[in-house]
């Protein structure tokens, strides 16, 4: 295997400190370099591609988009050439078609759309308290190789949005966890993968997934 066949690229957008997701995926890399950047070159010649997120959907977007050139690389390597792609927290919600935080149905917050589906802010009652923080566990809904193992394990969740998919696009939901009802907690299709909890938190389970993400050869 080449280098740039080895290559994990964690995305540096400007969303907040990546240091603990760099040190998860580097105890699991095996060797293997994980560099974080923000330039969409490396994007291009990585093997895997993983985006974190964290903050507010319509700073996170706008930041990424600030990156001359790094919506257009990650469309080329995740969606023409079908690199292994991990979307973590607000880096799933990116994933999705628009977003609510701090806008109107009007005039969303756009994303990646690569999901049909939309970031609104999670409707509880009460005790249950937005944002969800905290551990919960998880009900897989596809037979999805990275997600799979995780049916019935408890990951850490930090957010106040969640992504509610078309009804058209059911199928792109791959787990779900309970919080006042049901809440997407992973999307999956083809060689694109997003979960809602941030499995670098996430003790044993979370580095199990990171795991069977960098062995994913879809």
């Amino acid at each position: 295997m080449s280098q740039a066949e080895d290559l994990i690229v964690i995305i540096d957008y400007g969303s907040g400190n990546l240091r603990s997701a760099e040190k998860a995926f580097a105890r699991q890399a095996q060797k293997r370099a994980v560099l974080v950047s923000g330039a969409p070159e490396d994007v291009r010649r990585a093997a895997h591609i993983v985006l974190p997120g964290v903050g507010a959907f319509g700073d996170c977007a706008q930041g990424l988009r600030a990156i001359d050139g790094m919506v257009e690389a990650l469309h080329e390597a995740v969606m023409d050439k079908g690199k292994p792609f991990l979307g973590i927290c607000v880096g799933m919600q990116l994933m999705c078609r628009h977003g609510l935080e701090r806008a109107t149905r009007e005039a969303p917050h756009l994303g990646l759309g690569w999901f049909d589906a939309e970031v609104r802010a999670l409707d509880v009652a009460a005790p249950l308290k937005v944002p969800h923080m905290g551990w919960n566990e998880i009900s897989v809904r596809q037979d999805q190789p990275v997600i799979g193992p995780l049916n019935g394990q408890d990951v850490y969740f930090v957010h106040g949005f969640g992504a509610v998919v078309d009804d058209g696009a059911q199928d792109d939901i791959a787990a779900i966890t309970d919080y006042g009802g049901a809440v997407t907690a992973a999307m999956a299709r083809d060689n694109m993968l997003g979960v809602q909890f941030h499995p670098e938190k996430s003790q044993a389970a979370g580095l199990g997934l990171i795991e069977r993400f960098l062995a994913w050869r879809p």
